[in-house]
């Protein structure tokens, strides 16, 4: 098994889709993971990838896909998305698990096992969902150990009919809670469990452990859900934390275990305090999507350990299409300032393609579209940067802009930044303004005093020859248009 660098690139795939995708492209009534020709492996390991993220591959059960089969609003989203969408497409949210065993779709019981080491082959890992905060509505422990569960009252379910569920169980008529976060109605096709039992917090424990044992880390939906001050919000219960003994448990067995929580609300950093390797960067997302520099700038300024350990993404599958949030340009020029920051980079399926419609996790199958070939060669390009060694395991820095002259305000709008190791030289620019502007930025090399040295434009065709000293002050002199960006590698002239 490979080593992932410091600054790895993951790929989300959703396996149910991927796999009704491929049934059809290969005129098969199904398809399982042993279908995925290793052909296709291999190219994602050639793009610099370092994990796979499997989307939706455990069981889900028949009571969740009957909600998903009946829920009104949610069937008017998938039939305008899908006009002659049918029923056996809807095949159940793969966020409401009805146990940790691998779906049916994918194969054969041990079909998961022997795909994990066709990824290890190609020096892929594979991540996978853990859901901590609820189960599916038949989820064996709503029988076997309702305890688990969050239980309301009779008046808690006329009340809140959104958020509760009358079940018949062995012990009679019990009302429990459907999953949740504090700000949203219910997710009716969950259960909520209770972090307030000792009992269900063990019992999760060991749920982590033995998903260990099927991939090489876990990406932890809603992880900060569970977190004490989280769950007394939403619950008005008091729990023990969860996570650092779920996560000490997993690497007991397995050392190198991967754990990325899914996060919001500014607790990303109480999460990698906790022990997550990795958390996501909605912050930086929404940031970007504002189209102003000075925060996105200010963003980076972070502590470079908690930027290590950030997740930077532009689509995935709670979030719409990249293509339709953010305009051609400033779609180009967002991408490389998340994707060539340090961190997990994470790229969604269908996103180098600019596809533009988003499918809903309750379904199997995605809509036809074109491929935008714009996107298409700006991300074969970018990818290209990222299998490069200095982005992958080398030292970043924010650099400073500069005035071009005086009282010209427009340097405001850009951010730069270096990045360096295993002798690459690597300078990204980006003037993140819709109008063009001027800057100097000083590179950080001091070697460059006394060379001639030029500046090859990774993500295009231009090259430039300058002198070294002049570099590195008053610096480099930039002028973009809006939205524009450069990926220099800065070289010794030939």
């Amino acid at each position: 098994m490979s080593v992932p660098p410091r600054h790895p690139s993951l790929y989300e795939v959703n396996a149910r889709v991927h796999l009704r995708r491929l049934a059809r492209e290969t005129g098969r009534s199904r398809a399982a993971l042993d279908d995925i020709p290793d052909a296709w492996l291999r190219g994602l390991s050639a793009c610099g990838l370092s994990w796979i993220y499997l989307m939706g591959a455990w069981e889900t059960g028949e009571a969740g896909r009957r909600v998903s089969r009946s829920n009104e609003e949610w069937l008017r989203g998938f039939h305008d998305l899908l006009p002659d969408l049918r029923e056996e497409e809807i095949c159940g949210s793969g966020f409401a698990v009805a146990g940790y065993r691998p779906g049916q779709d994918l194969g054969d019981p041990d079909a998961l096992a022997r795909f994990r080491e066709r990824l290890h082959r190609e020096g892929l890992l594979l991540m996978l969902d853990f859901v901590p905060n609820h189960t599916g509505l038949d989820h064996p422990w709503v029988r076997d150990h309702p305890d688990y569960y969050v239980h309301g009252t009779e008046d808690d379910l006329a009340r809140r009919p959104q958020d509760f569920i009358a079940l018949d169980l062995s012990g009679g008529r019990t009302v429990l809670a459907h999953g949740r976060d504090p700000y949203f109605s219910g997710w009716p096709d969950t259960l909520q469990l209770d972090y307030g039992n000792p009992a269900l917090r063990e019992a999760m424990i060991a749920e982590v452990r033995r998903i260990a044992g099927w991939c090489d880390g876990v990406r932890c939906d809603m992880a900060m859900l569970v977190l004490p001050e989280v769950f007394r919000q939403t619950w008005g219960r008091d729990a023990q934390p969860f996570w650092p003994g779920a996560i000490a448990a997993a690497r007991k067995e397995n050392p190198e275990f991967v754990f990325m929580a899914e996060a919001y609300w500014d607790l990303e950093w109480t999460l990698q305090q906790q022990g997550f390797d990795y958390t996501y960067d909605k912050r930086l997302y929404d940031r970007l999507r504002s189209g102003d520099a000075g925060p996105v700038r200010d963003h980076l300024r972070a502590d470079p350990e908690y930027q290590r350990k950030s997740v930077r993404f532009l689509e995935n599958h709670d979030e719409p299409r990249a293509a339709t949030v953010f305009p051609p340009d400033r779609h180009r020029a967002a991408a490389v300032l998340a994707y060539l920051s340090p961190g997990l980079r994470f790229f969604h399926q269908g996103q180098f393609a600019g596809r533009r419609k988003f499918v809903p996790v309750h379904l199997c199958r995605e809509p036809e579209e074109p491929v935008d070939p714009a996107i298409e060669e700006f991300y074969r390009r970018l990818l290209a940067c990222l299998n490069r060694q200095a982005f992958r395991d080398g030292e970043w820095r924010l650099l400073e802009c500069g005035p071009a002259w005086e009282g010209n305000p427009s340097h405001d709008g850009y951010i730069a930044f270096a990045w360096g190791g295993e002798g690459e030289q690597l300078l990204v620019a980006v003037n993140y303004a819709p109008d063009r502007g001027q800057c100097y930025v000083p590179l950080p090399w001091t070697d460059l005093a006394g060379r001639s040295v030029r500046l090859r434009d990774l993500m295009g065709t231009a090259e430039y020859d300058r002198d070294g000293g002049s570099l590195l002050s008053p610096g480099l002199y930039l002028d973009i248009p809006g939205w524009g960006c450069h990926v220099f590698a800065v070289e010794e002239e030939r």
